[in-house]
């Protein structure tokens, strides 16, 4: 029986890596998305019938729910939800931050995901299915400018572990995937078009990549029924943990 999985934030990263991971081991993927060109790519690329694209901004609930009751019925039986969709915005302190970009990371990391997984749950739940979340090592571990990016990806964490508990009974597994350093547009669109900061940012450092945290995810949806993983951390060898900060002469 062929499985589906639906991606939010397909057009790029380890969103486009895990369609195509899923796809090349039999799987069908609705992957999501803003840039319609992007997903309307990724379709092209993979084998007809495999792969089907729906175009929709995730913080607008109205078109969240209308893409996802035009499903084609071929692809309306979920079976995994990736919530992958994820933004970070700004690496400077809390009080220089922008607070419109701390609205716009809580709606789109925290707001959106409840929201679609909702959505989905009596499907999932019907299924026997999987929910699979994204979150960070930023959840566990704090940086100076990670402020409310580490808070939402602290919230995923936890969130995940209630679905966990609420879920109980039903057959639903439900994992949070926790990355470190992972080179994909990600630090490019945290500082909003900076690509020489995120080329200093991974530069000799061996991170991670897009195919690597799919690889990771793959096999986490393809455990057998019965085995849950709660929560996956990974980092690349190159990073570990830093010291305690101390502000001497206060």
């Amino acid at each position: 029986m062929t499985r589906t999985v639906l991606i939010t934030g397909a057009t790029s990263g380890i969103g486009a890596a895990a369609a195509r991971r899923f796809v090349s081991e039999g799987w069908k993927v609705v992957g999501t998305g803003r840039r319609k060109d992007r997903l309307d790519a990724l379709a092209s690329e993979l084998p007809e019938g495999t792969f089907y694209g729906a175009a929709f901004d995730v913080c607008d609930r109205s078109s969240t729910e209308a893409a996802l009751n035009a499903l084609p019925a071929e692809f309306a039986d979920i079976d995994v939800l990736l919530n992958n969709a994820g933004l970070a915005l700004g690496t400077v302190p809390a009080q220089q931050a922008s607070v419109e970009d701390w609205q716009l990371m809580i709606e789109t990391n925290i707001t959106a995901l409840v929201s679609i997984t909702h959505r989905l749950l009596p499907r999932l739940i019907e299924r026997k299915g999987m929910i699979i979340n994204l979150s960070s090592t930023a959840a566990t571990y704090p940086y100076t400018g990670g402020n409310v990016y580490a808070g939402t990806k602290a919230f995923v964490h936890q969130f995940s572990l209630g679905l966990r508990s609420d879920l109980h009974g039903t057959g639903v597994r439900v994992t949070s995937i926790e990355p470190g350093m992972v080179e994909t547009e990600f630090t490019v669109v945290r500082t909003k078009g900076n690509k020489a900061a995120s080329d200093d940012l991974y530069a000799g450092s061996h991170p991670l990549t897009g195919d690597d945290i799919a690889d990771m995810i793959y096999w986490t949806a393809s455990l057998p029924p019965h085995v849950n993983i709660n929560t996956l951390e990974t980092m690349p060898v190159s990073q570990s943990f830093a010291g305690f900060q101390v502000a001497r002469d206060l």
